[in-house]
């Protein structure tokens, strides 16, 4: 992959990680808030909760994806399967830029193969 993709795609992860810790910002701020008085409210801010957490998480996940995908980048082994070694292709890394994995492997995986 020449340096001018490589760059791209560094700056892409970036930009992604910026809003994602944007977003975990704001889903902090908002579990922070209290709890309203009233009961039936209170079970709806609950269950409000429970999806903002599931987000935060899903969130936080993806940054740690990222952040392997930049350590990739800095070891120039990014875009290059974590698994088979065969180089993941640009389509997949512009659907997914953090993807360690080809589409075949991520594949086999998905489906309990090893």
């Amino acid at each position: 992959m020449d340096k001018y993709a490589l760059e791209d795609f560094r700056e892409l992860l970036l930009r992604r990680k910026r809003e994602l810790y944007g977003r975990l910002v704001k889903i902090e701020e908002d579990l922070d808030q209290p709890m309203n008085a009233d009961v039936p409210d209170r079970v709806t801010e609950r269950e409000n909760d429970e999806v903002l957490e599931g987000l935060g998480l899903a969130g936080q996940g993806e940054i740690r994806a990222i952040d392997a995908a930049l350590d990739r980048i800095q070891a120039g082994t990014f875009g290059i399967c974590a698994r088979c070694g065969d180089p993941i292709s640009p389509e997949r890394l512009r659907a997914v830029p953090h993807a360690p994995l080809c589409q075949a492997c991520a594949a086999e995986l998905a489906s309990g193969g090893r």
